[in-house]
């Protein structure tokens, strides 16, 4: 009889181990359920602001440059009050331009210092009322003559270009921009790169213009929407 209730409780006390194993797992279980829940709920919201200021212009802008040269590169380009200036003077071999604050979206570009010849022409054939076309017609004739300095072959342009107008002022990124770069070739053509004339397929590099003195080869990232 004895032996039997000894029994009796030794099964007890299994079952109630079990039961108290099973009521430990349901709540870490609940537990991890609820912190994904919570982390999955509190997403991080970006205040993004207008870009409004001379400031704000020249902070967004210099997110064209490559990180380790921003703090040396020239800014030049239109302000707040539409006058074009230099917003400082550079020590590298960069020139950052700022977005026009007079056209919607945003475009800013920086540029190897060596085709600042080429991009002031184009500015002031721009000033004086010239079209697309005729700018690049202009453009063509003077660099055929040696009138018009292209640069450097392979002298690289950087674009950060999106359709809002406004950024984050704790990182200075345009809300959903991305990038877009140029490598002047001056005269190039497929044959002479071994590249087409179209892109073959997303962030595949290509030349454009190829044979004038605009040649240049494309190369477009694919869109990184972690701020859209």
């Amino acid at each position: 009889m004895k032996r039997f209730l000894l029994t009796i409780a030794f099964v007890g006390v299994l079952i109630s181990c079990k039961n108290t194993s099973e009521d430990k797992n349901d709540s870490n279980e609940s537990t991890v359920a609820s912190t994904v829940g919570e982390s999955t709920s509190d997403e991080v919201k970006i205040n993004y602001v207008p870009i409004d200021t001379d400031e704000a212009l020249v902070a967004t802008a210099l997110m064209a440059a490559p990180k380790a040269s921003r703090d040396g590169c020239k800014v030049i380009g239109f302000n707040m009050a539409g006058e074009f200036v230099t917003f400082r003077e550079g020590s590298n071999e960069f020139i950052v331009l700022v977005d026009d604050p007079k056209r919607s979206g945003f475009n800013a570009a920086c540029y190897h210092k060596s085709l600042e010849p080429f991009m002031a022409r184009g500015r002031e054939l721009r000033a004086e009322g010239k079209t697309g076309p005729e700018i690049f017609d202009i453009r063509e004739e003077e660099a055929k003559s040696g009138k018009l300095d292209m640069g450097k072959p392979g002298a690289t342009l950087h674009i950060y270009y999106g359709e809002s107008e406004r950024y984050n002022p704790e990182t200075s990124e345009v809300e959903g921009a991305n990038y877009r770069y140029v490598v002047y070739l001056p005269f190039a053509t497929a044959a002479s790169t071994g590249l087409p004339e179209n892109p073959i397929g997303p962030n595949h590099p290509w030349i454009m213009n190829p044979g004038t003195h605009r040649a240049h080869i494309m190369i477009s990232p694919l869109h990184d929407n972690k701020n859209e």
